[in-house]
């Protein structure tokens, strides 16, 4: 996927580091919330699974390395002011969260406290044995 500079993303905003909204393309759920940096968008595009730029570890994350639970790219969307990403996705593995939950979104705002209002598709004890 080539594209000119008046449709890529600014990556001068946010101080190179843009947030990207991923997706489940078949269902419409809100997976996650990450960022990308342009080698991060370069890697996606060209490999056509997500990577994203981790800020707690200062690199690259392919999405799934450890877990396996990758996401595959099947479209790509830029707001109005070419500052955030929404890439609709192919969850692979059905979690995109690292604690083992089909959305990071897993818990509800209530005016009891939090409640967890999804299921676990994993445990990530077994995951991430580190």
């Amino acid at each position: 996927m080539e594209l000119n500079e008046q449709n890529r993303p600014d990556f001068e905003k946010c101080g190179g580091l843009l947030p990207v909204i991923a997706q489940d393309d078949a269902t419409g759920v809100v997976l996650m919330l990450a960022y990308m940096n342009e080698e991060a968008y370069s890697e996606t595009l060209s490999s056509g699974r997500a990577v994203y730029f981790s800020r707690s570890r200062n690199k690259l994350w392919r999405k799934g390395e450890e877990s396996g639970n990758v996401q595959l790219v099947k479209s790509i969307y830029l707001d109005c002011d070419l500052d955030t990403l929404l890439i609709k996705v192919d969850q692979v593995g059905g979690a995109a969260c690292h604690e083992g939950y089909k959305s990071c979104f897993f818990r509800q705002v209530t005016p009891e406290g939090l409640r967890v209002v999804s299921e676990r598709v994993f445990d990530p004890k077994e995951v991430y044995k580190k």
